[in-house]
């Protein structure tokens, strides 16, 4: 589970909030440059590293990355005030939407099955008995495990009576479902693209905060600043991570310097009904299951690891392609940004003829801060359709299948089921289902990427608990889907 309180976050979000307040001064690429002495001023205490040469060194590496840059091709001689200048002169953020920080880089010890000293060599050795790959010896009267025959299955560790046989995990490969990130030859993580679905895991799995989304913060203000119309699509999942309401989140994120705000919830319903309506044909046919397609990272997987399954796959569109397109029929000239809360919608988001940037819930909130926004003092301002409580719902588990199963003119019909995040047990459960051409446990099958839902994403400030109790509370106070006048875009 994401740990939104943690340190690494906290650094995150004060590097941010320094970059926007750069940006709105009077000399941006200086005071860009001067982020790293700010934090850690000579003198100061040293938190977290060696030396304060070493935390400069990092800080400075984040600041790149929140400015939109690799660290990847990061050259050490490059000042941060060229990046700043990079950056604002740039027509379009880079691909890849993750890099690795180097100097951040535990370098992990492998992830590995090992004996401890707790072990007492005791006379039964059920390590040694239970293991059925001849991995474990005895030396010196102490179990020792032979890496290169050992499977990691476990049962070692849970035979041993003194606990004494652990499992080492390196954060980041332990988080990864489809096993994209991996110690490079330096011994440090790297990330293989073609295999990584963008998950973010790995971001919120690393507790130095070494794994890092690219920012595309300066992006989007510049056009702010030109005076250009700046359109913020909020997703979902918003609701329950900022005080106050969504009406009030409304007029702050206008106060910030956006022009409009759309709700995605909107986008939902027309999911909600295509989806309905796709599942009842797709049931006349005979069709054993679908599952949903909403979720960016699920959409990643079948495309690089379970292109069996994509067969079952529903062709609806997600709700921020279809908000995407109701805004671009509006506005054809604004920019619009999908405010997200997490890193697998920035591919799609690059993949999306409608949607121009993304900003997630963190970059959104350091906004606030910089820019001194207080959304408990915003008057509410309601949006022009007023979306359903089924499309309210779709940033928690079970969300979206409830919401097809509301919207279907024969409910009894669609039984849904749930894998609520995505890991190596449940794509290996999705497999089967592929491979069976059948799920036993019902015939419309929703899939999150990350646990509890969106609410559940790398970028979210609020815990999962906390989140979903607000999404709920204000699905309540919402109508009905079937009293929404719906605006149906095509594919």
């Amino acid at each position: 589970m994401r740990n939104n309180n943690s340190q690494a976050v906290h650094l995150k979000k004060q590097i941010l909030i320094k970059i926007i307040e750069a940006f709105f001064s009077d000399d941006y690429e200086r005071n860009t440059r001067l982020i790293p002495y700010q934090m850690r001023p000579k003198g100061s205490q040293v938190p977290y590293r060696c030396c304060i040469y070493k935390e400069r060194a990092i800080l400075k590496d984040r600041a790149i990355a929140e400015l939109g840059f690799s660290i990847e091709e990061h050259d050490e001689t490059v000042l941060l005030s060229e990046y700043a200048k990079k950056a604002l002169e740039r027509e379009k953020p880079e691909k890849n939407p993750l890099t690795v920080l180097d100097a951040a880089c535990k370098g992990c010890v492998p992830s590995r099955i090992y004996v401890t000293d707790l072990c007492q060599g005791c006379v039964a050795r059920p390590c040694q008995s239970v293991c059925k790959f001849g991995a474990i010896s005895i030396v010196d009267g102490k179990s020792v495990i032979d890496g290169t025959k050992c499977k990691n299955c476990k049962q070692c560790m849970q035979v041993c009576p003194y606990n004494a046989i652990v499992k080492i995990t390196v954060p980041c490969e332990d988080a990864c479902p489809v096993g994209a990130i991996a110690k490079g030859e330096n011994g440090l993580a790297r990330i293989d693209f073609d295999a990584c679905i963008s998950c973010g895991k790995c971001v919120s799995a690393c507790p130095f905060g070494a794994v890092h989304e690219k920012s595309q913060v300066i992006d989007i203000l510049k056009h702010i600043k030109n005076g250009e119309k700046v359109i913020a699509l909020i997703a979902p999942s918003i609701v329950g991570q900022f005080p106050g309401n969504i009406y009030q989140l409304k007029t702050a994120i206008k106060k910030a310097g956006f022009y409009d705000v759309y709700e995605v919830a909107q986008g939902a319903d027309v999911t909600t009904k295509n989806e309905a309506c796709e599942f009842e044909e797709r049931m006349k046919k005979n069709e054993p299951f679908m599952t949903t397609s909403c979720c960016a990272g699920y959409n990643q997987l079948i495309k690089k690891h379970l292109n069996e399954i994509k067969p079952f796959v529903s062709d609806t569109l997600t709700p921020m392609a279809y908000i995407g397109q109701i805004a671009r029929k509006k506005e054809p000239n604004a920019k619009l940004v999908f405010i997200s809360p997490c890193v697998a919608k920035r591919v799609e988001v690059e993949e999306d003829p409608n949607v121009d940037y993304l900003m997630n819930f963190e970059e959104l909130g350091a906004l606030f801060v910089a820019r001194k926004i207080e959304i408990l003092n915003c008057e509410e301002e309601k949006f022009d359709i007023e979306s359903s409580k089924q499309g309210r719902g779709f940033g928690v588990t079970t969300g979206v299948a409830n919401a097809v199963k509301d919207a279907s003119k024969n409910s009894d019909c669609v039984k849904p089921t749930c894998v609520n995040g995505l890991n190596k047990d449940t794509i290996k459960q999705l497999k089967k289902w592929a491979k069976d051409g059948k799920c036993e446990e019902g015939n419309l099958v929703e899939v999150m990427c990350c646990e509890g839902g969106c609410v559940g994403g790398n970028a979210t400030i609020n815990s999962v608990k906390i989140a979903s109790k607000a999404i709920n509370e204000f699905k309540t106070k919402s109508p009905h889907i079937n009293g929404v006048e719906i605006c149906k875009e095509s594919s």
